[in-house]
C-alpha cells in the first residue's frame, strides 16, 4: 500500500513537471510569436514616426506622432499631394515627412513666390501655410526631375528643409519609406492624415 502510495506521488509530481514544462514553453511560444509580429509590422508594414519640427504645420504639428505604411507604394508610385515619410540622405536614421510636390520627369521652378510644373503653375498647391514661397533654393531656376525623383516640400515652406535645398535636393523612389497614414498623438487629434 505505501509503495503504491508513492508510486502515485512520484506520478503526480512528474505529471505537474510535464504541466509545468508545457506551460514555460507555451509562454516562450507566445512571447516569440508576439517579438516576429512586432518585427514583421515595424520593418515590413508600418512606420512609427514622431514628427521633429514644424515643417508640416499646419497639417502635422511638431511632436505628432504617426503611423505610415511602408507597403503603400509597392504596387503604386506617390502621386502630388502624398505626404511620405523618406530618409533623409545625409543620415539614414533621420526620417523627414514632406508633401510631394514635383513627379518624376517634371520640372519643378519656384519663380514670384509661387511652384511652376512643366512652366504652368501649380493650382492644386493649397496646402502651403503661406501664399509666397520666399526662398526657391535650387528651384530658382528650372528643376528637371530624373525618372526616379519626386520634388517634395513642407507644407510650413518657411522653415521647411526640403527638396529647395541642395543638402536634401530631390528625393529618390529608393529614399522613400512609406506613406503618412494615421496620426495617433496626441489622441485629440486621431485621425487620417491628408
Amino acid at each position: 500500500m505505501a509503495k503504491e502510495r508513492q508510486t502515485e506521488r512520484r506520478r503526480l509530481e512528474d505529471e505537474q513537471k510535464r504541466n509545468a514544462r508545457k506551460e514555460v514553453f507555451s509562454w516562450v511560444r507566445m512571447f516569440a510569436t508576439v517579438i516576429v509580429v512586432v518585427f514583421v509590422l515595424t520593418h515590413f508594414i508600418i512606420i512609427n514616426a514622431k514628427v521633429p519640427s514644424g515643417s508640416m504645420e499646419n497639417t502635422i504639428m511638431t511632436h505628432d506622432r504617426l503611423i505610415g505604411f511602408r507597403f503603400a507604394y509597392w504596387f503604386d508610385e506617390p502621386q502630388r499631394g502624398d505626404i511620405i515619410l523618406f530618409e533623409y540622405p545625409v543620415d539614414e536614421k533621420q526620417i523627414y515627412i514632406k508633401r510631394v510636390i514635383g513627379l518624376p520627369g517634371e520640372t519643378v521652378q519656384i519663380k514670384k513666390g509661387k511652384v511652376y510644373i512643366n512652366g504652368k503653375k501649380l493650382k492644386s498647391d493649397i496646402y502651403g501655410i503661406t501664399k509666397y514661397i520666399d526662398e526657391p533654393g535650387i528651384a530658382e531656376e528650372p528643376l528637371e526631375l530624373g525618372k526616379d525623383e519626386y520634388f517634395c516640400l513642407g507644407d510650413n515652406r518657411p522653415v521647411s528643409y526640403d527638396s529647395r535645398y541642395e543638402e536634401v535636393g530631390p528625393v529618390h523612389r529608393s529614399e522613400i519609406i512609406g506613406k503618412v497614414w494615421i496620426r495617433i498623438w496626441p489622441l485629440t487629434k486621431f485621425g487620417k492624415v491628408s
